[in-house]
C-alpha cells in the first residue's frame, strides 16, 4: 500500500468516529432546549442521553463478532449509514419518545465505529507507525468529548437543537462514499457462517445495558436506596458473571475474553481504564467548578476545556513520532506523571482563581493525556495477532467506554457526599459563643448595612451560611481532584508489565 492510500483510509474511518464520539456529549448542553421544544420533563429529556449510551455500549463488544458474520466492510457501511439516517430522524423528531427511540438507533449505528476504525488503522499502518495511527484515531476519541459540549452549545444558541443532529448528515454521506471506494476486507477476514450464540448475546446485552443505565441514573436515584438501581445492579452482575463463564467455555465466543490472558494487553486495559476514568471525571468536574464557584456561563465553562483539547491534538502527533525513536513505555510513564501533576494542581484550586490558571491546568492535562493515549494503544496491540485485532479492539473500546461511565458516576457521587461531609464539619464551627463567629457576624452585618441600609442577625447568618456552602463545595472539588491524582499515580508501575513486539520490523499484512 502506498503512503497516500493509508492516509485516505485513515480519513475515511476517523471522520465517522469523530462524529460518533461527539454525539455522546453534544446533547448534554441542549437538554433545556429539547425539553422545552418537545414539552418534556427533565427526566424524560435525560433519557435521550442514556438511550444513546446504552445502545452504544451494547454494540461495542459485539463488533468483532458482527464483522466476522456480515463482513467488516459491509458492517461498517451499514453502521455509518444507520448513524447518518438516524441523525436525520433525531433532528426531525416531533416528540420526546420519538427522539429517544431514534437515539437508540443512532447508538446502534455508532457503537461499531470506534473498534472497527481502530482495527482498520492498525492494519493500514505498519507496526513501527502504530503510534502515528493511534494519534490519528485519538483525534476522535480524545477530542470528541471536549469539543462536543462547546459545539453543541454554540449550535443550539445560534441555530436550534435540531442542527446538532443535522450536521452529521453531510459528513456521514462523505464517509459512506469514501468507505465504498477505499476500504477493503483483508484476505484473512472472510465472512463465516456460524451459529448465533443466543445465550451469550442475551447475557451481554442485558449485562451491559443494565450497567449503563445504573451508572447514568445512579446518583439521581440515590444509588442503592432505590429499588430500581438495586435490581439493575443484581441483573447486571449476574448477567456479566454468567457471560464470562459461558464465553470461556465456547470455541467460537462472541467476545474472546481469553485475550486478557495476554499480560501486556490486560495491563494496557487497566492503565486505559484508570486514565479514562480520570479524564471523563475531570471533564465533568472542571465546568461544574467554574460554574458553581466562579460564576462562569455554560459557554465560558466549555471554553475552559477547549485549550486542553488543542493541547491533546498537538501532543498526540508529537508522541506518535517520539515513540518511533525512544521506548514507548518511557513516553507513557512521563504522560501519566504529567497528567497526575495537572490534576494535583487542580486539587490546589481556590474560590478566587482566574481563568488563565484553570485553563493552564487543563492544557497540561491535555498534553499529558496525548502522551498517554498514543504509546498506550501502540503497546496494547503490538503483541496481538492481526487475525485477533478485531476482537481486541472491541475489548479495548468497551473498557474505555465503561471506565468513562464509571468515572462520571463515581465522581458525581463523591462530589455530593464530600460536600455534605464538609458542610457538616464546617457548621460545627458556627458556635454563637465563638469569638471568631461573633467577629464574622458583626462584619456581615456591617456589610449588609452598607449595601442595603438595614442589617439583621438573620440576614448576616444567611451571608455566613452562603460562604459555608461555597467553602464546602470547594473542599469537595479539591478532595476529588486529590483522589484522582493518587489513582493516576497508582497505575504508573503497571507500565513495566507492557511489552513491545519482538519483531517490530515485520509489518502486518495490509489490504
Amino acid at each position: 500500500m502506498n503512503k497516500s492510500s493509508k492516509w485516505i483510509i485513515a480519513l475515511a474511518v476517523v471522520l465517522p468516529t469523530l462524529l460518533e464520539v461527539i454525539d455522546t456529549s453534544v446533547v448534554n448542553v441542549s437538554l433545556d432546549h429539547i425539553r422545552g421544544s418537545l414539552s418534556a420533563g427533565i427526566d424524560e429529556a435525560t433519557w435521550t442521553i442514556t438511550a444513546y449510551l446504552v445502545s452504544n455500549a451494547i454494540i461495542i463488544p459485539l463488533t468483532g463478532w458482527l464483522s466476522r458474520v456480515f463482513g467488516r466492510k459491509r458492517y461498517l457501511l451499514f453502521s455509518v449509514a444507520l448513524f447518518t439516517v438516524s441523525s436525520f430522524l433525531c433532528g426531525s423528531a416531533a416528540s420526546i419518545s420519538a427522539l429517544i427511540f431514534f437515539r437508540i438507533i443512532q447508538g446502534i449505528g455508532g457503537g461499531a465505529l470506534q473498534p472497527i476504525s481502530q482495527t482498520i488503522l492498525l492494519e493500514s499502518f505498519p507496526p513501527e507507525e502504530y503510534g502515528m495511527a493511534m494519534a490519528i484515531f485519538g483525534v476522535g476519541v480524545m477530542f470528541g468529548p471536549i469539543v462536543g459540549p462547546v459545539l453543541g452549545g454554540w449550535i443550539t444558541d445560534n441555530w436550534s437543537w435540531n442542527w446538532i443532529f443535522y450536521i452529521n448528515i453531510p459528513i456521514g454521506i462523505i464517509s459512506v462514499i469514501m468507505i465504498m471506494l477505499f476500504i477493503k476486507d483483508p484476505p484473512y477476514l472472510k465472512r463465516i457462517k456460524e451459529r448465533i450464540d443466543y445465550v451469550g448475546l442475551s447475557l451481554i446485552v442485558l449485562g451491559i445495558g443494565c450497567l449503563q443505565v445504573l451508572l447514568d441514573k445512579g446518583q439521581r436515584e440515590d444509588w442503592f436506596s432505590s429499588q430500581l438501581i438495586m435490581n439493575l445492579a443484581i441483573v447486571s452482575i449476574i448477567s456479566m458473571v454468567v457471560f464470562v463463564f459461558w464465553e470461556l467455555r465456547r470455541r467460537d465466543p462472541i467476545l474472546n475474553l481469553r485475550q486478557l490472558k495476554n499480560v501486556s494487553f490486560a495491563s494496557a486495559n487497566l492503565i486505559q481504564a484508570v486514565a479514562f476514568f480520570v479524564l471523563f471525571g475531570s471533564i465533568l468536574l472542571l465546568p461544574l467548578f467554574v460554574q458553581q464557584l466562579l460564576g462562569y456561563s455554560a459557554f465560558l465553562s466549555g471554553m475552559v476545556l477547549a485549550p486542553g483539547g488543542i493541547a491533546t491534538l498537538i501532543s498526540m502527533p508529537i508522541s506518535g513520532k517520539l515513540i518511533q525513536k525512544v521506548n514507548p513505555k518511557a513516553v507513557l510513564a512521563i504522560g501519566l506523571l504529567i497528567t497526575a501533576y495537572s490534576i494535583f494542581v487542580m486539587s490546589r484550586f481556590n474560590a478566587y482563581i482566574d481563568y488563565n490558571a484553570v485553563a493552564f491546568s487543563r492544557i497540561v492535562m491535555g498534553f499529558g493525556m496525548g502522551m498517554v493515549f498514543v504509546p498506550l494503544t501502540s503497546l496494547a496491540f503490538s503483541t496481538i495477532k492481526k487475525e485477533e485485532m478485531g476482537n481486541a479492539t472491541s475489548i479495548f473500546s468497551l473498557i474505555r467506554n465503561i471506565a468513562g461511565s464509571f468515572g462520571i458516576a463515581i465522581v458525581t457521587t463523591l462530589l455530593a457526599r464530600r460536600a455534605q461531609f464538609h458542610q457538616f464539619r464546617l457548621s460545627e464551627q458556627l458556635n454563637p459563643f465563638d469569638p471568631r463567629y461573633q467577629l464574622g457576624l458583626s462584619k456581615a452585618m456591617a456589610v449588609l448595612g452598607y449595601k442595603t441600609g438595614s442589617a439583621t442577625v438573620s440576614g448576616a447568618n444567611g451571608v455566613i451560611y452562603q460562604q459555608l456552602i461555597k467553602q464546602a463545595t470547594l473542599f469537595s472539588f479539591t478532595d476529588v481532584f486529590y483522589l484522582s491524582t493518587l489513582l493516576m499515580l497508582c497505575v504508573v508501575p503497571v507500565v513495566f508489565l507492557l511489552k513491545r513486539t519482538k519483531n517490530p520490523d515485520k509489518a502486518i499484512v495490509i489490504h
